[in-house]
């Protein structure tokens, strides 16, 4: 099976105080720039830029209630991202597979010659 990668998708998660904000999301549910940014080493404002970034490529849903805006994993978007991660293992897979078939052949050619 072949998944289109979305770049945009792994660029904004490639970011590791982004895949901290979708764990704690992950763990809350949904939650807050200003609750989010209780837990990490940053202000408010950089969580809400990062979610933002986030929103963006449509890996977090935020949704305006009264003067906050609260934020949660979007599960579709989370499945493609994982259907994504694991195209790209199985092609490095097989392909890395078929460096060891190669590698292994050297070898023993190399054995036959020195024989």
């Amino acid at each position: 099976m072949s998944v289109a990668v979305d770049d945009d998708l792994w660029s904004a998660i490639g970011d590791p105080m982004r895949r901290r904000l979708v764990d704690l999301l992950l763990i809350e549910g949904e939650s807050t720039a200003t609750t989010l940014s209780d837990h990490l080493p940053v202000t408010r404002q950089a969580v809400a830029k990062h979610l933002g970034v986030l929103d963006r490529v449509g890996l977090v849903q935020g949704t305006t209630v009264g003067r906050e805006r609260r934020y949660r994993v979007d599960p579709v978007q989370l499945g493609r991202a994982v259907a994504q991660l694991a195209a790209v293992e199985a092609s490095w897979d097989g392909r890395l597979r078929r460096i060891k078939e190669i590698a292994e052949a050297i070898e023993r050619r190399t054995r036959q010659s020195n024989s």
